[in-house]
């Protein structure tokens, strides 16, 4: 295919933390094909971790510049990430727009903000000469882990002005586009503004340059089988149904199979480390032996140990994590309702079949039968299944021909060079555009003042009350004490009503 041509431009990307996931992927991988193709680039991050990032984000190849991040934490005990990622974004814009000059030295085109949209109506205000194309992966809305009861209704309050500060900054933008057509759809239903704007969906791409190179063709470990996951190890991944799976193998199945859990992990992130503690247990509890590798201290684990079931592979390098994909039999991607999922495009392209849940965006990556296996994440059964492919023989020919349909697929595609091709061309209609830009609309300073007068008190009040409801005899008071209250409330609403139309 033919890279299209197009003017050169100043592109500013703006994402909240360039981490290891699929949403920095794809920031990355855009950023470096827009810059291949002559465009000036720069990327602003509220945090970056040089020892938790991509190569690309600090081997020099982007400029990568952390503006924001000294005068907020990320969160406070653990709680309001949200609240926290909004006033460090809002920093991170105050730091170049207001307190320097950087933006108007950076003079972008395009600004290309993904993940929080804080910022869309605050660079709109700033530097209205540059169009502010908002990148969707899902709505933050619908991220929240959902909790009853009273923390659950506290919770819900905490996110009112979080929310309504989405929708309206989100609809800001001059042009919205989304990661799949899944997601087109979850957008449509979640705000109001997308019935009258176009969502012009741009697949994320893999790195296929050297998708036709060989190589390590020496096994990782010689007699197994490796059945690889490779996810962020949070709850939201349902990475204990890769576990649930291969433990439905038999003992001597799993004798020459292994069970690879691979992934991002943040030794700050709370999340991170509950979770893995509970695929450990999790492992316990089926009678699976596992083992944990980690990159700063590789002597607590000799990976080619014969007699662990399970390996937990924690924050790979890419080129472990490349290898791990040409060595595997199959990846296990376990999401539900994914928003789009890269890993098995990255999967496919090194001819490695797929088991997927047959939900969210891999039902527009992966072709059942062909490319790899789309399975309801609530039977178990069909998993391990599934998994039982590469220990029997005969099988061995229909992976081969999986793999290299899969490869194709990846190529026709999801390559680099198709996404650029369709950014470029979003660029391109978007400074053209002569229609009439969006409204901001609240004011920003109403905005600002709104969010942060809401937030702030109620996260500060969540946080007393979250506390105190933590007991369950305490929240049992609070529940007698609501109806009360509201007893009272009712009966004295009812006798003025009666007083009302006694004196009429």
């Amino acid at each position: 295919m033919t890279e299209k041509t197009a003017s050169t431009k100043r592109v500013l990307f703006v994402h909240p933390d360039l981490g290891i996931g699929g949403a920095e992927r794809l920031v990355i991988d855009a950023a470096v094909g827009l810059q291949s193709r002559g465009h000036r680039i720069t990327v602003l991050t509220s945090y970056r971790d040089t020892n938790h990032c991509f190569d690309e984000a600090r081997d020099g190849t982007l400029d990568v510049r952390v503006r924001g991040d000294r005068l907020f934490p990320q969160s406070f005990a653990g709680r309001f990430s949200i609240l926290f990622a909004i006033l460090r974004q809002i920093a991170l814009v105050f730091s170049i727009a207001l307190f320097s000059s950087e933006l108007k030295t950076i003079a972008p085109d395009i600004i290309f903000v993904d993940q929080l949209s804080v910022c869309v109506p605050l660079f709109r205000y700033f530097y209205p000469r540059a169009r502010v194309l908002f990148y969707g992966h899902y709505p933050d809305r619908l991220l929240v882990k959902p909790e009853k009861g009273i923390k659950g209704a506290l919770k819900r309050g905490y996110r009112v002005p979080f929310d309504a500060t989405e929708g309206w900054s989100t609809g800001c933008a001059d042009s919205i586009v989304v990661n799949s057509n899944y997601t087109r759809s979850i957008y449509r239903k979640t705000f109001d503004w997308p019935r009258s704007r176009e969502l012009k969906v741009i697949y994320p791409c893999v790195n296929t340059k050297d998708a036709h190179a060989d190589g390590p063709t020496g096994p990782l470990w010689p007699g197994k089988k490796v059945l690889l996951s490779i996810n962020r190890f949070e709850g939201k991944k349902n990475l204990a149904l890769a576990i649930k799976a291969y433990a439905g193998l038999t003992a001597a199945e799993r004798g020459g199979a292994r069970l690879v859990m691979a992934g991002g992990y943040d030794p700050n992130n709370a999340e991170n480390a509950a979770t893995h503690r509970s695929l450990q247990a999790l492992a316990d509890s089926l009678g699976l032996t596992h083992a944990t590798f980690k990159p700063q201290n590789t002597q607590v684990t000799d990976m080619s140990t014969d007699d662990v079931d399970v390996l937990f592979l924690l924050s790979i390098p890419q080129a472990l994590k490349e290898r791990l994909l040409q060595a595997a039999w199959i990846l296990i991607y376990t999401p539900t309702d994914e928003h789009f999922g890269i890993v098995p495009l990255e999967a496919m392209l090194a001819r490695t079949p797929v088991l997927a849940t047959n939900t969210g965006g891999p039902l527009e990556t992966i072709y059942d039968g062909r490319t790899g296996w789309l399975r309801s994440p609530d039977k178990i059964e069909p998993w391990t299944d599934v998994l039982r492919k590469p220990l029997i023989p005969s099988t061995r020919e229909e992976l081969t021909k999986m793999g290299h349909k899969g490869q194709d697929r990846v190529l026709a595609e999801f390559s680099e060079t198709k996404m650029i091709d369709s950014l470029q061309e979003e660029m391109e209609r978007m400074v053209l555009d002569k229609k009439e830009r969006p409204k901001i609309m609240p004011e920003v300073v109403f905005a600002l003042l709104f969010t942060t007068s809401i937030a702030i008190p109620s996260g500060i009040l969540a946080t007393y009350v979250m506390f105190w409801a933590m007991n369950l005899e305490e929240q049992k008071m609070l529940r007698e004490a609501a109806e009360n209250a509201t007893s009272v409330l009712t009966e004295a609403a009812t006798a003025a009503v009666i007083s009302v139309r006694e004196e009429l």
